[in-house]
């Protein structure tokens, strides 16, 4: 994401459930795979991709995991032309007798690792019914990660001058467009010049192959290779956040192959790209208030004690942070903390209840003349290691968001966007007035490989929804709605955070272990409420 975080330019923000916390070396250890050496289990859709289907997978150690390489074709259109290697990481069932198969996770984004959610939650279910009868699987999509080839569009240094300067790069904005609530021009085309410069770039450092074969459409088609050469007939999977777009698309291209699929924190599937982008907006404003709320309850909250009005706490954060435009704050690190990396580390302590105590911190410090966790919140949302290396996340976010959605071609549809988006979230306003710039995927050189559409799932076994009533990134009823697309079950689940499952709520963890192991789906009308404190 090359956003330049005010609202006026909003872009979608990256949804990757935030369980991303451990880096595991797979690229280092992993050896391969051997294609057509196996058994292909389960339909091959079409007999050129019989090699693929039955390849055999060779497992090596990687630490505690054992991990390889998927080998799949790089365009399936042509299967026996270039191929790409998935990274693909596995924590075995502790209790090998009462194996069911195989649980492939999927964190979101689009750009997380599922390897590295996979090494995390393995921790999480040792000793639980899942950690006992499934092998824990995560891949890492193709382009993303350990994957090879990987989607490479910035190098570190450009995107640490475009966190510091992407919000004063452009031209003096023009006060008379911005009291009259019209769009600064000039400084509209500045930000478009960008877009098409990010995109050359991406281009010319990925190519325009790989750009045009990473869609979540091409996504699903690897996972049903994975669960065969993993030996499944069947296809269990747990998908977080954008992992639940992944999850659904699998479903409709291969529902006779599915045993049980869990989607948490849905994205609509038949929902406008504009509408989605609103909504999200108004979910992190929601949130932004809620947390504001209970910082008005804590000692010396740096809102203020009347930060429970949501106008108040909107007025008092931009107060704090709007001054960062003229002046980012020096870090002792060298580097300087500038508005666009504030907004990220309020975004992101959106996530979790757990992140909004280091978020309070952080603007107290930020009151202070400080920036430190203000950045590492940045830093951490950003991809960016301590060495100064950066994930390719972001990359990946919007070379896969290009050829997965429509894009905003229009001006006016992009400045009606704009104006919606200001409306519904104030707190992340930075002062310039709408915008009619549209983004990169605008100037994408290769097409869409989908389009938001009602799922056909005919045949489908019944599958589960996890929803989060206040979920900022992933707003409750775009559950609801794919609920319904899937004639699925809801589990609604009360709270502010982005998605649930597996997370230590013992109501929602108990209800998907129960029907992940047993294929018991949960009560219909089952709420449950996530931790108040």
């Amino acid at each position: 994401m090359s956003a330049r975080s005010g609202l006026g330019r909003w872009r979608p923000l990256v949804i990757l459930v935030a369980l991303l916390a451990l880096v595991v070396p797979v690229a280092a250890c992993g050896t391969g795979s051997t294609l057509g050496a196996g058994t292909a289990v389960g339909p091959v859709p079409d007999p050129q991709l019989q090699r693929f289907y039955a390849q055999r997978l060779d497992w090596s150690r990687c630490g505690k995991f054992d991990c390889t390489y998927l080998e799949v074709p790089l365009d399936y259109s042509k299967p026996t032309g270039k191929t790409a290697r998935l990274a693909v990481l596995r924590s075995r069932a502790s209790q090998p007798d009462r194996r069911i198969g195989s649980l492939v996770v999927n964190p979101g984004g689009p750009g997380g690792a599922g390897t590295q959610l996979a090494a995390r939650l393995a921790g999480q279910i040792r000793n639980t019914p899942l950690g006992e009868r499934f092998d824990l699987v995560g891949f890492d999509p193709r382009g993303i990660g350990a994957s090879e080839p990987l989607i490479k569009c910035r190098t570190a240094r450009e995107r640490d001058d475009d966190r510091l300067y992407r919000d004063t790069d452009g031209p003096p904005a023009d006060d008379a467009a911005v009291a009259a609530g019209e769009p600064d021009r000039a400084r509209d085309a500045h930000f478009e010049e960008d877009s098409k410069q990010d995109v050359a770039k991406c281009v010319e450092r990925s190519g325009a192959d790989l750009l045009a074969n990473v869609g979540t459409r091409d996504v699903a088609r690897d996972m049903d290779v994975l669960r065969s050469a993993l030996g499944d007939a069947k296809l269990t999977y747990l998908g977080y956040s954008y992992g639940t777009r992944l999850g659904y698309t699998y479903a409709e291209a291969f529902p006779q192959n599915v045993r049980a699929l869990v989607l948490d924190g849905a994205l609509d599937p038949d929902q406008d790209p504009v509408e989605e982008n609103v909504a999200q907006a108004a979910a992190f404003q929601q949130a932004f208030e809620v947390f504001a709320a209970w910082c008005a309850q804590q000692p010396n909250c740096p809102l203020g004690a009347a930060a429970a009005d949501p106008k108040a706490a909107t007025a008092a954060y931009r107060a704090l942070v709007l001054p960062l435009l003229k002046k980012p704050v020096a870090l002792e690190d060298g580097r300087k903390l500038a508005y666009g990396d504030a907004q990220i580390a309020a975004v992101k302590a959106m996530y979790s209840k757990e992140l909004w105590g280091p978020l309070r911190q952080g603007l107290d410090e930020l009151a202070g003349g400080k920036g430190e966790m203000l950045m590492r919140l940045a830093d951490d949302y950003d991809g960016r290691s301590a060495d100064g290396s950066y994930s390719s996340m972001h990359d990946a976010l919007l070379a896969v968001r290009c050829v997965d959605d429509k894009a905003i071609t229009d001006p006016a549809v992009a400045l009606e966007q704009s104006k919606r988006t200001l409306a519904v979230a104030p707190f992340q306003d930075i002062g310039e007035g709408p915008s009619a710039a549209r983004d990169e995927c605008a100037f994408w050189p290769v097409p869409p490989t989908s389009q938001a559409h009602q799922p056909n799932v005919a045949g489908l076994p019944q599958v589960v929804v996890v929803s989060t009533t206040g979920d900022p990134a992933t707003p409750y009823e775009a559950g609801v709605e794919l609920a319904k697309s899937l004639n699925a079950r809801l589990l609604s689940v009360q709270g502010t955070q982005h998605a649930a499952s597996l997370e230590g709520n013992q109501c929602v963890d108990e209800a998907v272990t129960r029907y992940l192991t047993d294929l018991q789906v949960p009560p219909d009308g089952i709420r449950c409420t996530l931790d108040p404190s």
